[in-house]
């Protein structure tokens, strides 16, 4: 028994094929590109895109959601081998539980619960501003005391709260009823887009791109050419849509088939569609336009910019009907991103506690509706917390740093499947490997660097506890290896976190010394949460002995 054990790959379809016990088999291919396009325009697209282009980027946000999309490619196709080979809910969790064995799995399956938890927030912050602005067109104006969380001068985000209770309600109903309403939705938004785009166009002004790289202000990540891809690392959690279509592989009705389809087709919709909409943005408008509290609702910026510049210098709006219902089609776009990343998470919970490693109630499936209800109704108060009480910043940066390090796993998985099972029958086979998951690898970890260090706090901090629940829980509770494990993997555990707890205390120590970081909170808290798991890997050790 081993934490390196991996899981067999004929349990993994036997679990597949289960259609009596496990999710209800509903999705066709459409239904998957349709998932994954209604995961992938949303925030990124109609939120954080001005945030990134006001302080990082500029213009040449559209070269950020470029090097995004590469990184994106590369990992896609890893994905889309996998998930036409093993569709089984869960996404790279049970990829990496059948390559890299349980520990990595475990560490994978914890880093996505950050991943949709912490997206989904965002998500449904970025609704709540667009709902506000939507309301105050008709004269309704709402106490912005309850539209901000506290650390942004606010008391409760209630709008984020209310529409993530809504969306996990429609989840735990089932997820043919799920897809129908994010069909519906996916055609209004893109229609949206495509008007935009069209309309916008003619609006640009060419002055708005000059300077198309604006020059770097001092500082590491403003502008210039580290501005661009931090941008890039920032905008890229709008991309893990197709990450949430691997995580229905189990509900759909041809994987081998259809899985590839719906990855790799909804990646490539929206590309074309992220670089167009984020060209015209900035050309009707110039990109400083979108700093501050506005910034995270760009679009109604740009349309109120898109009509002709009368004698005074004043613009007026040629469309200004266009407004609201762009508004209109952003949150009902924004509804069906928070549905579809609920839905991943909740998936990949499931699969975490069929093999025991969660507690056995999140992976009982209702009766009538054949979906994992107590698991949508336990991630519907977390994401509640995280939408009503942290700014959009942090959990948008933490969803980033999630994504990219699950993909980063997904492509060294692709290289150990090809080496330890290069005869597994595989629907689809990810071309030019080595070249496609190492680069793959290489883009993710390249982005990684470009995140702010007082995310890589947060990560580290996370994986920690994730590090407790698998060491007080998990090891007990395994299903493959029965609780029985060996002194060297207590004591694997241990150096493994220490390693992270040396981790947090010089990233922590790194950040404090900028003068700009957050401030003494975060350092200080880092070097006691330090402290304590020193303590607690140091009993792994002594289990060890």
């Amino acid at each position: 028994m081993s934490i390196w054990k991996r899981k067999p790959l004929n349990q993994l379809l036997a679990e597949a094929a289960d259609s009596e016990k496990g999710l209800k088999k509903t999705l066709t291919a459409p239904g998957l590109v349709a998932l994954g396009i209604g995961a992938i325009i949303g925030a990124g697209l109609f939120s954080i895109t001005g945030l990134a282009a006001s302080m990082n980027a500029g213009p040449a946000i559209t070269i950020s959601f470029l090097v995004a999309a590469f990184g994106c490619v590369f990992a896609g196709l890893c994905y889309a081998e996998f998930s036409s080979m093993i569709p089984v809910a869960g996404s790279a969790y049970t990829y990496s539980f059948a390559t890299m064995g349980e520990f990595v799995a475990w560490i994978i399956g914890w880093d996505l619960v950050l991943e949709y938890a912490v997206g989904a927030a965002t998500v449904s912050i970025s609704w709540s501003r667009y709902f506000g602005k939507f309301l105050s067109g008709y004269g309704i104006h709402l106490n912005e005391s309850y539209m901000l969380s506290p650390f942004e001068g606010g008391i409760i985000n209630v709008p984020a709260v209310v529409i993530v209770m809504i969306m996990s309600l429609i989840l735990i109903r089932g997820t043919k009823e799920s897809a129908f309403v994010n069909s519906i939705i996916v055609l209004l938004k893109v229609t949206v887009v495509l008007v935009f785009i069209a309309v916008g166009w003619q609006y640009i002004r060419p002055e708005n791109y000059t300077p198309y790289i604006p020059a770097n202000t001092g500082k590491f990540g403003e502008f210039g050419f580290s501005g661009i891809i931090r941008a890039a690392a920032i905008v890229f959690f709008a991309y893990i849509g197709f990450d949430a279509v691997s995580t229905a592989a189990q509900e759909a009705k041809n994987p081998k088939r259809d899985m590839p389809i719906g990855i790799l087709l909804s990646l490539a919709i929206c590309t074309v569609l992220y670089i167009l909409f984020a060209h015209v943005m900035t050309g009707v408008v110039n990109y400083q336009a979108f700093a501050g509290k506005d910034g995270i609702a760009p679009v109604a910026i740009a349309v109120e910019s898109m009509g002709h510049v009368g004698a005074n210098g004043m613009i007026t709006p040629a469309y200004p009907w266009l407004n609201n219902a762009i508004l209109l089609a952003i949150l009902g776009g924004y509804a069906s991103v928070i549905l579809v990343m609920l839905m991943g998470q909740s998936r990949v919970f499931f699969s975490m506690s069929k093999d025991g490693l969660m507690p056995k109630v999140f992976s009982e499936v209702h009766s009538k509706f054949r979906t994992p209800a107590k698991n949508n109704l336990l991630f519907m108060v977390i994401v509640s917390l995280f939408a009503a009480f942290v700014p959009a910043r942090v959990v948008g940066e933490m969803t980033s740093i999630g994504t990219l390090f699950a993909f980063i796993l997904v492509c060294i998985g692709v290289l150990i499947m090809r080496k330890k099972m290069p005869d597994a029958p595989r629907a689809f086979r990810t071309p030019l490997v080595p070249f496609v998951p190492i680069a793959g690898v290489l883009v993710c970890l390249f982005m990684m660097v470009f995140l702010p260090l007082d995310t890589w706090i947060r990560l580290i901090a996370w994986m920690m506890l994730g590090f407790d629940l698998y060491l007080f829980y998990g090891m007990k509770n395994s299903v493959l290896n029965k609780g029985t494990f060996s002194e060297g993997n207590y004591k694997t555990i241990a150096y493994s976190g220490y390693a992270m707890v040396i981790a947090l205390v010089a990233v922590a120590y790194i950040n404090h010394l900028d003068a700009n970081a957050d401030g003494a909170f975060l350092y200080y808290f880092s070097l006691i949460f330090a402290a304590i798991h020193a303590v607690i890997f140091t009993f792994s050790f002594n289990k060890s002995r």
